[in-house]
């Protein structure tokens, strides 16, 4: 992969950590700015490959600027961090390669939404896959198979198991995964971890699921 420029734009830290975590395992320059430092580096000819910019405030007003921003820039694509009362009306730019995102995305979804935009058509290689027995994790195109057959899981059935496969043998506490998975505080309890894991054990099958080890009194561990 060639290495590319990105542009990170934020007012808050909100989302920061993700980003920063998923831009450190790719072969990628970052520069980080306020919205009002970008304002002014547009008034300049700045090179960049991916614009990553967390919206705020009239998302339509701030889409349609950024918009006649980009279309200047021959070579630049966008992946916008939008929240979930956004998505109403949401019309994303035509003139430019872009993207969207919901705010609290988790750092696995994040990651394959800038590979898409960053070199489409290569977004897989060896180190998107994990396999484990008759098991295939796809950590780009968020797949898992068994002997070449998909399994039907919902996202944060396949955010969790991909965490825990990405970590074998270190045991991470509910309120951990909640953390790392579901990537914001959730209200629902933490025994939704429980649910998500009887839900991935049940679709892996007696084999597979064995790897899945509870850690009693403490969590949950991937055990090769």
């Amino acid at each position: 992969m060639a290495r590319k420029q990105v542009a990170f734009v934020a007012d808050s830290l909100d989302n920061a950590y993700t980003f920063q975590n998923a831009l450190s395992e790719m072969d990628v320059d970052v520069v980080a700015w306020s919205s009002a430092r970008f304002e002014k580096a547009t008034a300049q000819r700045f090179d960049f490959d991916l614009l990553i910019y967390e919206i705020s405030g009239n998302a339509a007003e701030v889409l349609h600027r950024l918009e006649r921003v980009l279309s200047n820039e021959s070579n630049a694509c966008a992946l916008f961090v939008i929240d979930e009362a956004s998505l109403p009306g949401l019309c994303l730019p035509t003139q430019v390669k872009c993207d969207f995102i919901l705010s609290g995305a988790s750092g696995v979804e994040c990651a394959a939404r800038i590979r898409q935009l960053l070199w489409p058509g290569n977004e897989t290689n060896v180190d998107d896959y994990i396999v484990v027995d008759s098991m295939t994790i796809n950590l780009a195109t968020y797949q898992v198979d068994i002997d070449g057959t998909p399994l039907d899981f919902t996202y944060l059935e396949y955010a969790l198991l991909a965490f825990l496969a990405s970590h074998p043998g270190r045991t991470y506490s509910r309120d951990a995964l909640l953390s790392r998975v579901w990537g914001f505080d959730y209200y629902g309890g933490s025994r939704t971890v429980d649910v998500h894991v009887r839900r991935i054990r049940a679709k892996l099958g007696p084999e597979l699921a064995q790897h899945l080890e509870t850690v009693r009194g403490v969590g949950y561990l991937w055990n090769v």
